[in-house]
């Protein structure tokens, strides 16, 4: 049972975070410091988690993932009353049922508190929803976790996430033409442009030619890149009816947060491998992370090398492959670290040539070559023109 509790921990602390949204005023910033110590501390301290139990209960693996929706909602709800103009009857109830004045705390919240329940609320989002959603979405033959992963992306304006990932990224992973993986040299603050319009277009691409054998128009119903913008839409409109546009602009902020944490993960988890198009997924073209703390919380994700050798294998019976290239530290630390890209770039050179001495091949390091003339040459050019 143990092995089932531990990936339950994220939703006490996705409830702690709506708890201290609603206390409002400087308990947010101490939610989102909390939140961050946690992660970063507990992954540096609390070592890894290399077990390989076997979770048979399909009820309760289901009952984990689709509890996230509910608490979405939930942690939405808390983040619109911080900035509704609207009173809400239930808040006046619940200050005079518990002796906290919810209202008056709420007016105290400043713009720097909202600014950090921003943050804490994309970070909580991004597991939540999205993280969750990844794993839906992988249930191809399942239409009801699809569609039920889709709209925890809509949070994120990014339902087409469900498209692109499973039939592009997946296929073309550590390639360049792979949006999401970024090539040596890359910033992160970059890489989130380019992954969020190339993943879009590789989705539109993805519906065009899927439309096209069956013979329906791209402008239609059909077109499942349409229905996620539909999607993300419908969700604002009962964003700004509920509290106003002051909501929809929080709303907005968040979402977008959620995104680029979705592709800052990304950026560390590919960023400078290579593959030949022609050669399987491997573990090795992955970077991967066993931390206790990350793997608890995100659903065996930091396991991406066993995700990405076999796709169609669940959270729960995802390897740790201590033998493939590992991360710097646990996901949170990670995306940290790759916000700042003097630090990043220095700590992952010798992962990278540990990479190329341990794991590469010689295609891959013909590969690695070639880019590596190609960005000489571009540098060039600019210092020629510019």
């Amino acid at each position: 049972m143990l092995h089932y509790l531990k990936f339950f921990h994220y939703y006490l602390v996705a409830l702690l975070s709506c708890a201290g949204l609603l206390l409002a005023d400087y308990f947010i910033v101490i939610g989102f410091i909390s939140f961050v110590l946690f992660y970063a501390l507990g992954d540096a301290l609390l070592g890894n988690d290399i077990s390989t139990p076997n979770l048979s209960n399909k009820t309760f693996i289901n009952l984990m993932l689709y509890g996230s929706l509910p608490l979405s909602i939930l942690l939405i709800t808390c983040c619109l009353w911080l900035v509704t103009p609207n009173q809400w009857p239930i808040m006046q109830w619940l200050s005079n049922f518990t002796g906290y004045d919810f209202i008056l705390a709420k007016a105290n919240t400043s713009y720097i508190d909202l600014f950090f329940a921003i943050s804490l609320s994309g970070f909580i989002l991004t597991t939540i929803a999205t993280v969750v959603a990844h794993e839906l979405v992988h249930r191809v033959g399942k239409t009801f976790d699809v569609i039920y992963g889709r709209w925890l992306l809509c949070f994120s304006f990014d339902a087409n996430f469900s498209i692109e990932h499973v039939f592009n990224h997946h296929v073309k992973v550590a390639t360049e033409e792979d949006p999401v993986t970024a090539p040596r040299g890359r910033n992160v603050y970059t890489h989130i442009l380019y992954a969020t319009i190339g993943s879009n277009h590789s989705a539109w691409l993805i519906e065009k030619k899927r439309l096209g054998r069956k013979k329906k128009s791209m402008f239609s119903y059909h077109n499942k890149c349409l229905r996620g913008y539909a999607m993300s839409l419908i969700y604002l409109l009962f964003v700004l009816l509920l509290a106003s546009w002051q909501g929809l602009l929080l709303m907005l902020l968040i979402g977008i947060m959620a995104k680029i944490l979705l592709e800052v993960a990304n950026y560390i988890e590919h960023y400078g491998l290579v593959r030949d198009p022609r050669q399987r997924v491997q573990p090795k073209h992955s970077w991967n992370a066993n931390n206790r703390i990350s793997t608890w919380s995100m659903f065996n994700l930091p396991r991406h090398s066993h995700h990405h050798a076999q796709a169609s294998v669940p959270f729960e019976k995802l390897q740790p492959m201590p033998d493939a290239p590992m991360m710097i530290s646990g996901y949170i630390s990670t995306v940290f670290i790759a916000l700042v890209p003097p630090i990043w770039f220095k700590l992952m050179k010798p992962k990278l040539e540990h990479w190329d001495k341990h794991f590469a091949n010689e295609k891959e390091l013909d590969i690695l070559a070639l880019q590596a003339r190609s960005k000489e040459q571009y540098h060039g050019l600019t210092t020629l023109f510019y």
